[in-house]
């Protein structure tokens, strides 16, 4: 993603900078960076968890709780059979 392509993506669902941030959990600072393509005179990368957070801004989640829960999760978990114990060896 270009610098450019992130000020779109901002522009396009209406944010501020400021809103941009929080969206993405960043510093309004770092999100100006990311428009501007460099800090302190070096070239700055937008990363991929940005990235991908965009585009999940995109597809509209604006919060994940992780995956949905499925009916073994409320199974009790299942507790292994005991070690065999071996049998003694056979007398003469």
């Amino acid at each position: 993603m270009k610098p450019s392509d992130f000020k779109r993506w901002r522009k396009a669902h209406d944010l501020s900078q400021k809103d941009a941030a929080h969206v993405l959990g960043l510093k309004r600072r770092v999100v100006q960076y990311y428009e501007k393509g460099e800090r302190d005179g070096k070239e700055v990368d937008i990363p991929l968890t940005v990235r991908l957070a965009c585009a999940a801004y995109n597809a509209g989640f604006r919060d994940y709780h992780g995956p949905p829960k499925r009916a073994e999760d409320d199974m009790p978990p299942v507790t292994p059979p005991p070690p065999a114990v071996p049998e003694p060896p056979a007398s003469e």
